[in-house]
């Protein structure tokens, strides 16, 4: 009875333990597991490259460990020597344009920011009260020039009477000494007309100098006066402008050589940010001392500034060309590499290993530099893909630059010209511009342009 009773409670116990695995399918969470999984399935089987992608991002035919780089090889040009520094805007002229005179501001006859020309008509001042003038003087000297005539008269008359002995001589002579006087006082009188004529020209203020106009600084119908400290407006002389900047004094020699020989450089201005050359003039002097405080000497350039470009106070950057080394051995920018060692390239040997060159730099142009010493034309340096490189290492040469990206100016003549390119310039004809994995690398782009490598 007892095993009996015990049995059919052990059934009874199993039973419910054995309903969830018949009903498992029935469960909605077990479905939605099901279909994460195959969904994830089907993702990672999409982006699974293919077998014919997977040989030519690994480099299927490129033996394991060799690294892949850009290259090019050192070739000989010209390149051009420039010198930059900062320089500030200067006017030809500046006029602040007063007026001579006091009186009421009656017409202004100009307008903001127009050009004018010297002598042109700018403003009047009410010219009455020197009409007035003058006529008061004209008047004068016409009352004069009556007293002066009677005594001229009497005279001749006291002369006639003297040589008849009928009057003493002291009486002639009083007379002749009268006459003096009111010649005298005629000249005073036309001093006091010209005056008044002067007067009445500077109620009509004129342009002293051609140039452009700022603002107003007076309305009409003020009264002006000869002693304001504004003045009526001011003229700057934009056409053409100059342009003070500050170099090295070790730069001197070469620009006084040049300036003796009569052959005065090009200058190139560009804005604050070297994006955009805003415009090409000529070295007009060089300051006649040396700031020993900074050690730098100013220099003026003068710009023709036919559209405006340029503007007083403007801050510009100055590039000036003051040389051109001929058959310089000229590599990318690119591949110029800095370390504790100083500079460096990575050259590409005939067993396609690379090895650390250190070199001296020269000056640069553009994206190109010259070597002074440390590299020979012809050697193979590494433009791209430096960032894993070692003494030594095995590579292989998947991108090659064409040699004329290594020559800036391509010819002498071109290089002399200073056809540079730098940031906001096209690049010299012939010359192409290297491939876009260059500028990687940590290199320092050579947007300036200078004397010498750092």
């Amino acid at each position: 009875m007892n095993d009996t009773s015990t049995q059919v409670t052990e059934n009874k116990l199993a039973l419910p333990a054995l309903r969830p695995a018949a009903s498992w399918w029935r469960r909605p969470g077990l479905w939605l597991l099901l279909v994460c999984l195959i969904g994830a399935a089907i993702y990672l089987l999409n982006r699974a490259p293919a077998p014919d992608q997977q040989s030519s991002k690994g480099g299927a035919n490129r033996p394991s460990g060799v690294l892949p780089i850009g290259a090019v090889s050192a070739k000989t040009g010209d390149i051009s020597v420039f010198v930059s520094g900062l320089g500030t805007v200067t006017a030809q002229n500046m006029v602040t344009v007063h007026s001579r005179v006091d009186g009421q501001l009656m017409k202004v006859t100009f307008r903001e920011g127009q050009f004018v020309k010297a002598g042109d008509l700018l403003a009047e001042i009410d010219p009455r009260p020197f009409e007035v003038q003058l006529t008061q003087a004209q008047g004068q000297m016409a009352r004069d020039q009556a007293l002066l005539k009677n005594a001229q008269l009497d005279v001749a008359r006291y002369r006639t009477l003297l040589a008849q002995d009928s009057i003493a001589k002291q009486q002639l002579d009083t007379q002749e000494a009268l006459v003096r006087q009111y010649e005298g006082t005629v000249k005073v009188d036309q001093g006091q007309i010209d005056n008044a004529r002067l007067q009445l020209t500077y109620a009509r203020v004129t342009a002293p100098i051609g140039g452009r106009l700022g603002l107003r600084q007076v309305d009409p119908g003020n009264i002006v006066h000869a002693s304001d400290t504004n003045g009526l407006v001011v003229i700057a002389q934009l056409q053409p402008v100059t342009v003070v900047f500050a170099l090295p004094e070790d730069s001197l020699p070469a620009i006084m050589k040049k300036l003796r020989a009569d052959d005065k450089p090009a200058v190139d201005a560009f804005n604050r940010d070297e994006s955009a050359k805003l415009a090409t003039g000529t070295l007009l002097t060089v300051d006649n001392q040396i700031d020993a405080s900074t050690g730098t000497v100013k220099l003026k350039a003068q710009f023709a500034n036919d559209d405006t470009s340029l503007f007083p106070n403007q801050f510009v950057n100055v590039r000036m060309q003051i040389d051109v080394k001929l058959g310089a051995t000229v590599i990318p920018t690119a591949a110029v590499q800095r370390g504790t060692q100083g500079t460096f390239v990575y050259v590409v040997k005939a067993d396609n290993t690379v090895t650390i060159r250190a070199i001296k730099l020269g000056p640069s142009q553009g994206e190109s530099v010259a070597v002074d010493s440390g590299l020979a034309p012809g050697e193979q340096v590494v433009v791209d893909g430096t960032d894993k490189l070692r003494e030594g290492a095995k590579v292989q040469v998947t991108a090659r630059t064409t040699a004329a990206s290594s020559v800036p100016g391509g010819t002498g003549a071109a290089a002399a010209r200073g056809n540079g390119a730098r940031k906001g310039e096209s690049a010299p004809a012939g010359a192409a511009q290297p491939s876009a994995p260059a500028a990687k690398g940590g290199q320092r782009s050579n947007q300036g342009v200078s004397k010498s490598g750092q």
